[in-house]
């Protein structure tokens, strides 16, 4: 392949997901020179699984994330539908913010942000090496040969290395909702240890075809507070969600088609997340449950697609449809898009310090799903850490490490770095 120099950087970040956005702008507004690197313009920022930021410990991590000078807070108030703060009947160490978004409006505000941002440049490429020497990074490479020179790089590569998206007996090399996946980056050619995970995600289906009236309403609060510091408390219109519930003849269903999921056949190999499971993991796992909880949100204002919360799955669309048939108010739904797994490569993230920087190569920062994580919040908290510290390494300064007493974040990547995520 014939090279050629495409730029000197500061740093590059490898990745436009909720880590990378937070990793590039983290640099650029430290006075970094900054490249962020993406497969798809119109996949920066992404909301690629559920129309949500916030929830249970997650909101936590927002608000730290404003608080360190990021900007997913500023971009979940501009573009929520409804906002609501949980658990408010329990104490206030459970109390957690958590906001329904408009995903095209949440995706079109951050990429405003990045692209009227100083120091910060954007453009399109697929890595496919990540250059070294002397032990330290030294830049990165695309397929078509453009080499980016940079002393600091943050991979954020999400759920792209490697994807392979898997619906019941069909599986296809792609990314999330239809993109490109990466599949020329090889990470263990660098010396590091890889994992395959896998997520997944339920169908989207059309709001006119739903009977509302059979589901419980789910409003948010009438005097919404915010994620972000910066945002003026005007309150705005809110839009609702909606509560359902599984049963006994949806249950039947998937204990009767459970050889015709992909985990349970063999053709996933990837570690599903604790946190999120799959709902046929749910009625396996939990057979003395004879329902479980769905919402149903807006995925936008300017859409009928509605995303069935709690119902993610890897069976067959055929299943998919006939399970979903059995829930209160989805009797007649139709999809729009059906729920699928992503299996993809990440790394064993004990090979990282607690700056988030690869121990064996100085300059090489991870950030997000790459780390085996699961969430945008997550993601995002990462990001903004990764990126001080990738300044910080050009700087020779000491790297800003958050302790368990500091911060949710420090509880996350400390137990990132010491345990894994087996």
């Amino acid at each position: 392949m014939d090279k050629y120099n495409a730029g000197k950087y500061d740093v590059v970040v490898v990745g436009a997901g909720h880590a990378g956005c937070e990793a590039a702008l983290a640099c650029a507004r430290m006075g970094k020179k900054t490249m962020l690197l993406t497969l798809n313009l119109d996949g920066i920022a992404l909301m690629a699984c559920n129309p949500s930021v916030g929830g249970t410990s997650k909101g936590h991590l927002v608000r730290e994330v404003d608080a360190l000078g990021g900007q997913m807070g500023l971009c979940a108030d501009s573009a929520y539908m409804q906002i609501k703060m949980l658990n408010t009947s329990k104490g206030a160490a459970v109390q957690s913010l958590r906001s329904q978004q408009d995903k095209t409006l949440y995706q079109r505000n951050m990429k405003w942000t990045l692209e009227n941002t100083d120091n910060l440049h954007i453009s399109t490429g697929e890595v496919c090496k990540v250059e070294t020497s002397g032990g330290r990074v030294s830049g990165v490479m695309t397929t078509i040969g453009a080499v980016f020179s940079a002393d600091a790089v943050v991979l954020c590569t999400g759920v792209y290395l490697k994807s392979r998206v898997i619906i019941g007996e069909h599986n296809i090399s792609s990314g999330p909702s239809g993109l490109f996946g990466a599949d020329n980056l090889n990470l263990g050619e660098l010396g590091l240890e890889i994992q395959r995970f896998k997520t997944g995600t339920p169908a989207r289906v059309d709001k006119r075809t739903l009977d509302l009236d059979k589901m419980i309403v789910q409003h948010g609060d009438e005097n919404p507070i915010h994620f972000s510091f910066m945002t003026s408390s005007a309150a705005r219109e809110q839009y609702p969600c909606y509560l359902t519930y599984t049963n006994e003849k949806t249950h039947e269903i998937i204990r009767d088609n459970i050889d015709r999921s992909p985990l349970y056949s063999g053709k996933i190999d990837g570690t599903g997340p604790r946190y999120c499971p799959s709902i046929e993991d749910k009625v396996v796992k939990f057979p003395d449950k004879d329902r479980h909880q769905i919402f149903i949100e807006p995925e936008g204002i300017w859409t009928n697609e509605m995303y069935v919360q709690g119902m993610s799955s890897s069976l067959p669309e055929d299943v998919q449809k006939a399970l979903y048939a059995t829930v209160p108010g989805l009797e007649n739904a139709v999809f729009m898009r059906p729920a699928y797994a992503i299996e993809y490569d990440c790394i064993e993230p004990t090979q990282l310090k607690a700056s988030l920087e690869i121990k064996s190569i100085g300059g090489l920062f991870c950030a997000g799903q790459i780390n085996g994580t699961s969430g945008y919040e997550e993601a995002a908290a990462q990001g903004v850490v990764a990126g001080i510290n990738a300044v910080q390494y050009l700087k020779d300064e000491m790297p800003m490490v958050l302790g368990r007493s500091d911060a949710y974040a420090g509880v996350l990547i400390d137990d990132l770095v010491t345990k894994g995520t087996p």
